[in-house]
């Protein structure tokens, strides 16, 4: 009798970017976060930045977990305050390459406060919000971004609430960067993020992602699968599209691409311009590891 050997199975190309002893991840079958993760991993590994100097920042919800998996330094943070956690982050350690990736309602629903006014200071940082248009973790509940007519855990009839045009909501508050893609269209998003990597200011990429578990099962969408194969048929890329028009409604054309790419200042810059016109001689620029005045 032949015996056969089984080969182990092979790491993926990232496994080193990964924390591999946490895997398998807590994701359901079909969800696109996974697949997010990879292309923020792979965007890091070409760009070929020191990892030493990048840290991930994450706040609670499906797409808040991505942090725990990626080997970096990162923040799990409370409910909404992954902005403020990666700004404090951002300040104190400004030689450090940001990220935050998280969920539609916990970073501009429970933190939407945060994200509009990290946008208009156009703080350095790059954040990386996976839209399921739903609150997946906690039950399906009504998102700031779920579709009108669209159902939920708490909108049994469908919503009736407007939800957010992100794009156009992160650029008409500052954000120097804004794209959109979904969790299909993967070499675009990794190439965004590796572009978003290399930019400076406040950066922002939607990313739109299947929720097979809840807001596709209490909508009839079929699996995970059926909602990437909607995107493969309803994706439009529009590169500079006019932000009014790229609203999302419930099961009709979603539009992609790059929407703003501005060189502006960014908050500490500013603040540092500041302080040397009011300060003068006396002022020290923000640390390398230093104070303001000078004794």
């Amino acid at each position: 009798m032949t015996t056969t050997i089984e080969a182990p199975p092979r790491a993926p190309a990232i496994a080193p970017m990964l924390r591999m002893e946490r895997l398998p991840h807590v994701w359901c079958p079909m969800c696109g976060i996974g697949t997010i993760v990879k292309a923020y991993a792979t965007a890091l590994q070409r760009t070929g930045v020191d990892l030493d100097k990048v840290s991930v920042v994450s706040g609670i919800g499906c797409s808040g977990r991505a942090a725990g998996y990626l080997k970096l330094d990162g923040f799990h943070t409370t409910h909404g305050r992954a902005i403020p956690f990666a700004t404090g982050l951002k300040l104190a350690r400004p030689e450090l390459l940001v990220t935050v990736i998280s969920g539609d309602g916990d970073l501009v629903g429970i933190g939407g406060n945060h994200f509009i006014h990290a946008a208009r200071r156009n703080l350095d940082l790059l954040v990386i919000l996976i839209n399921n248009f739903t609150y997946g973790m906690t039950g399906g509940q009504n998102a700031p971004t779920t579709p009108l007519d669209a159902k939920s855990s708490t909108m049994p009839f469908g919503n009736f609430e407007r939800p957010f045009n992100l794009p156009q909501l992160a650029a008409s508050c500052g954000a120097a960067y804004v794209a959109r893609w979904t969790a299909l269209q993967i070499r675009q998003l990794t190439w965004t993020i590796e572009e978003a990597l290399a930019r400076k200011g406040f950066r922002f990429i939607e990313v739109i992602a299947p929720c097979p578990t809840l807001y596709a099962r209490l909508n009839k969408l079929g699996t995970g699968l059926d909602q990437m194969r909607f995107y493969h048929d309803n994706v439009e890329i529009r590169h500079g599209a006019n932000l009014a028009d790229v609203d999302i409604e419930f099961q009709k054309t979603i539009i992609c691409g790059k929407f703003v790419d501005l060189d502006k200042p960014t908050y500490t810059e500013l603040m540092e311009r500041h302080y040397q016109k009011v300060l003068g001689e006396r002022f020290v620029p923000m640390p390398k590891q230093g104070g303001w005045l000078r004794e």
